[in-house]
């Protein structure tokens, strides 16, 4: 998954913003260093978002620096948007894919790492598919 970035020079550095996330920038001494701190921002951004009950943004398609997140962040989430999608609260995730509310909530952990298996019992428990990528 990846959010785009916008660069901008300011005096002798480089702004990074990502409009999907107000709030969140950063800035380095060349385009390079900020492009390079700028997953560290974003992925901080998104985590705090996460930690805090809150579904952050979605990525859209924009014109920019694409900056790709983490594979754990990115399963987190997608499980928390799917949530929202469905209008349930944790525990009602849990019931239908047959497990406690606090696995539902681990699995919403950007720290968390859930096996494929366990994936696939939440897919399916939504009513959705698991898609599993490797991208170049």
């Amino acid at each position: 998954m990846q959010y785009v970035a916008k660069l901008t020079r300011e005096g002798k550095h480089w702004l990074v913003e990502f409009p999907d996330c107000p709030g969140c920038q950063t800035f380095g001494h060349s385009r390079a260093e900020a492009i390079a701190m700028a997953r560290e921002a974003l992925e901080g951004w998104l985590e705090v978002h996460l930690v805090d009950g809150r579904a952050p943004a979605r990525p859209r398609r924009r014109q920019g620096v694409a900056i790709v997140i983490g594979s754990r962040l990115s399963v987190a989430l997608q499980i928390r948007w799917l949530r929202e999608d469905l209008g349930l609260t944790q525990a009602q995730l849990a019931r239908r894919v047959g497990v406690s509310q606090q696995q539902v909530a681990k699995l919403e952990n950007p720290e968390a790492n859930p096996t494929l298996s366990t994936l696939e019992s939440v897919a399916k428990g939504a009513g959705v598919a698991l898609d599993v990528r490797l991208v170049v």
